[in-house]
């Protein structure tokens, strides 16, 4: 068995961490001195519409443009400026796809050498008599066990029974799939429990003319696919200030913590990671906490839930105050450098973690997450779940 005491060094100086709202602010959040346009969540872009990222100083050090939460799933080719401080997409690449879902993630160094980064998204056109639903996971993903099926649409469904029937999954080994609805634009699926590794899914979107709301019709045909790796669990005690990593049901390291102090604890309950990125920014004024913190680096970043609880590295705190005390402003941390390290508890977590892998946190004063905040699904019962289904 693995184990992490002895690997903490001292370094920093700040505490930070993102509580129950969402992380990442406009590209306008004061100090970022990294711009993105189109801006984060922009809606209805044009397929001829700019795509560009500058910095006033330093230079970019990466950008990648992908469409994402889509079966056409590409990265936009561009490149970045012999001064590094702009990125734009190639001459004569292809317009931006209508009904689109893109991801923009930049890193940069700034005059003095400091790393920052940014991570936001937009949707492109969707006519005006047209629905469609951005899914995740990615097509030919490879998964947790905790995987859930999840349809965000871009316009309220009203016969939600037509839609739900359109979408249909099928699984190698065959086990039984339900849907259950979160509102009128989200639609999520997954067995009774989490799947059994090795199994293969298909899911074939036959949206397209099916009547979502009277005189709104679907425009997707299309097929994606997935397969669900090793089975992994992790269990965060956030009384003990301890995680434990089980892979295939036996006990491989228990790594120390920190989970959200007193007045900013984290959430309970089973949450699914949903994103990985290797450096990400985290700012108090983007979720309520005025200027406690304004982190640009933090390294090996696991989202957890929609609201902006993350795994993440901590380079700032003390060493002894993993495994020993809780500190964050919600999120779990993990012993790390500045920089990131694969030798450091959050690096040896990040680099053996996939989309799909599912954290439960017990023993904290806060509530359970709600069902729908991430792909909190397994949050409920079997039968409740069937119960959100409209073709029960």
């Amino acid at each position: 068995m693995l184990t992490w005491a002895g690997l903490l060094t001292v370094l920093a100086v700040l505490t930070g961490c993102t509580g129950s709202t969402p992380l990442f602010g406009d590209n306008r959040s004061p100090g970022d001195a990294i711009r993105i346009f189109p801006e984060d969540g922009a809606e209805n872009v044009g397929a001829d519409s700019r795509i560009e990222v500058t910095v006033p100083d330093g230079r970019l050090e990466r950008v990648k443009v992908t469409r994402m939460e889509d079966a056409e799933h590409g990265q936009v080719p561009g490149r970045i400026a012999e001064d590094g401080r702009s990125w734009a997409p190639d001459k004569g690449a292809r317009r931006l796809g209508l009904a689109g879902k893109y991801s923009v993630e930049v890193v940069a160094v700034d005059g003095g050498g400091r790393r920052s980064a940014r991570n936001t998204s937009f949707t492109t056109l969707v006519p005006a008599d047209r629905f469609i639903g951005y899914f995740k996971p990615e097509n030919r993903s490879t998964v947790g066990t905790g995987m859930i099926v999840s349809f965000d649409f871009n316009r309220p469904v009203r016969n939600r029974a037509a839609v739900e029937k359109a979408i249909r999954i099928t699984t190698d080994p065959a086990v039984e799939v339900a849907g259950h609805w979160f509102g009128d634009e989200r639609l999520d699926f997954r067995p009774a429990r989490y799947w059994e590794p090795g199994t293969e899914v298909t899911v074939d979107v036959g949206l397209r003319d099916v009547e979502g709301a009277p005189g709104v019709y679907g425009s997707q045909r299309k097929k994606f696919t997935f397969r669900v790796g090793r089975s992994q669990t992790s269990l965060v005690d956030a009384r003990a200030h301890t995680m434990q990593v089980r892979r295939d049901g036996e006990l491989v390291s228990t790594v120390p913590i920190t989970a959200g102090a007193a007045k900013t604890t984290t959430y309970n309950g089973k949450m699914v990671v949903s994103e990985l990125h290797e450096v990400t920014r985290m700012d108090g004024r983007t979720v309520g906490f005025g200027g406690e913190y304004d982190i640009k680096d933090v390294p090996h970043a696991v989202r957890l839930t929609k609201s902006g609880t993350f795994l993440h590295g901590n380079y700032w705190e003390s060493p002894d105050t993993f495994g020993s005390d809780n500190t964050s402003h919600g999120c779990i941390g993990l012993r790390d450098v500045k920089g990131g390290s694969s030798d450091t508890p959050a690096g040896w977590f990040f680099e053996r973690t996939l989309v799909g892998d599912v954290v439960e946190v017990v023993n904290s004063a806060d509530k359970t997450v709600a069902p729908d905040n991430g792909l909190g699904g397994w949050n409920l019962g079997w039968s409740r779940w069937k119960a959100g289904s409209a073709l029960r």
